[in-house]
């Protein structure tokens, strides 16, 4: 209403030029706070893309061609749900068992939860001020192609669906096949991502992906 009285006397006293005046200057805050805003968009873009690039290929753990019979071996079987569900048991469960002892020697506290349906295991490391570091294996399904089970110069295939151990992580990135990791393979494995961990949670310009776990 004020402003309304406010234009109709600017038009009886200065005309349309008076009235164009006023608009420009009572925008003008207003584009200011826009072009702030734009400009933090665009600083939140552009951590937000650093933060998911800095990640690792799918082949985390440099291969020397050690042991190529048995890898050649893994890369031809196909495997069951019980299968990678020992392997979990059997392999993927005393490494983290054995890296959460090392952790808790040095003062970091790390927790290991095991879960079923889908079996998967995950170490976890819990912080105040940051978001968790979660490293984790899970019984993945996945389904074979039609043709690739009959075709004949290519690994036999049973079953329509096969299993592998892949690997996620807290921030939701995606994981990956790690059923050619040797124990200290993951182990190394564990370590590099939460290296990558510190990396990204130690720098100022990541204030943005900090929260607060005890406001959730």
């Amino acid at each position: 209403m004020l402003l309304a009285l406010l234009a109709l006397m600017l038009l009886n006293a200065g005309g349309l030029q008076s009235l164009q005046i006023m608009t420009l200057i009572t925008a003008l805050p207003f584009a200011v706070i826009m072009v702030l805003f734009s400009i933090s968009l665009m600083k939140a873009l552009i951590i937000d893309q650093n933060y998911y690039d800095s990640t690792f290929s799918v082949t985390t753990i440099p291969w020397s061609g050690e042991s190529w019979k048995e890898r050649l071996k893994k890369m031809v079987n196909f495997k069951s749900k019980s299968a990678i569900n020992d392997f979990i048991d059997s392999h993927v469960e005393p490494a983290l068992t054995e890296l959460k002892a090392e952790f808790d020697s040095n003062g970091i506290n790390a927790m290991i939860q095991k879960y079923d349906e889908p079996l998967r295991i995950e170490i976890s490391i819990s912080h105040d001020t940051v978001d968790n570091f979660v490293y984790g294996i899970k019984c993945h399904r996945k389904l074979v192609a039609e043709y690739f089970r009959q075709e004949r110069n290519l690994p036999d295939v049973e079953h329509q669906k096969t299993y592998f151990p892949k690997t996620y992580f807290g921030d939701g990135r995606e994981g990956y096949d790690v059923k050619y990791f040797t124990k200290n393979e993951l182990i190394s494995d564990v370590l590099k991502h939460y290296d990558r961990f510190l990396e990204i949670v130690s720098q100022k310009d990541n204030e943005l992906f900090i929260s607060n776990n005890d406001e959730d």
